[in-house]
């Protein structure tokens, strides 16, 4: 028996927001097994990765809102994950993003947060929306420094250890 659950598709200028799928294992564990993903639980095995996909997909069923596979329109190749989130454990609703190696550079997470952003601000009607950025991120502190966003306050997640909130502007401010 296959679960499904409705996943709307956003689309920016270079990029395609699609639901977590299956066919997304392999990279997925990819990036879960490199250095690259040293600020979000890794390296890790694939096995763990594949409870991260779990994980990803289940977020949408249980929350109605969830992160999204980052696909490039001219490859069609998944470049990584950003979206919507609130885990257990989370001080507030989030704007995360991780890219897959190779992905870096090109401003995708910038592009596909600000879809995102006005997907939680016009679609969900919410008000607010921090990102939580591990100690050290540097890439991760630039790209909510883009988006507008600003240091909020500490934050120690039980498993991450220390990190920083950061604040996104309201949607009145956006507009």
């Amino acid at each position: 028996m296959t679960v499904t659950f409705s996943t709307p598709t956003l689309e920016t200028e270079r990029l395609i927001l699609r639901a977590p799928a299956l066919t997304d294992f392999d990279v997925l564990a990819d990036f879960y097994a490199s250095p690259r993903a040293e600020f979000v639980g890794g390296p890790q095995s694939r096995e763990l990765s594949w409870r991260n996909l779990a994980l990803e997909a289940g977020h949408w069923v249980l929350r109605g809102f969830g992160r999204w596979t980052l696909v490039e329109k001219t490859t069609q190749n998944p470049v990584g994950i950003v979206g919507l989130w609130h885990p257990e454990g989370f001080p507030e609703n989030e704007l995360g993003w991780d890219l897959f190696d190779g992905a870096t550079g090109k401003g995708y997470a910038t592009e596909a947060a600000i879809a995102a952003r006005h997907y939680a601000y016009d679609t969900l009607g919410w008000t607010t929306l921090t990102s939580l950025i591990a100690i050290g991120n540097d890439g991760s502190r630039r790209v909510a420094e883009r988006l507008g966003a600003t240091y909020d306050s500490d934050f120690t997640h039980e498993r991450f250890g220390p990190m920083q909130l950061w604040r996104h502007p309201g949607p009145e401010a956006l507009t």
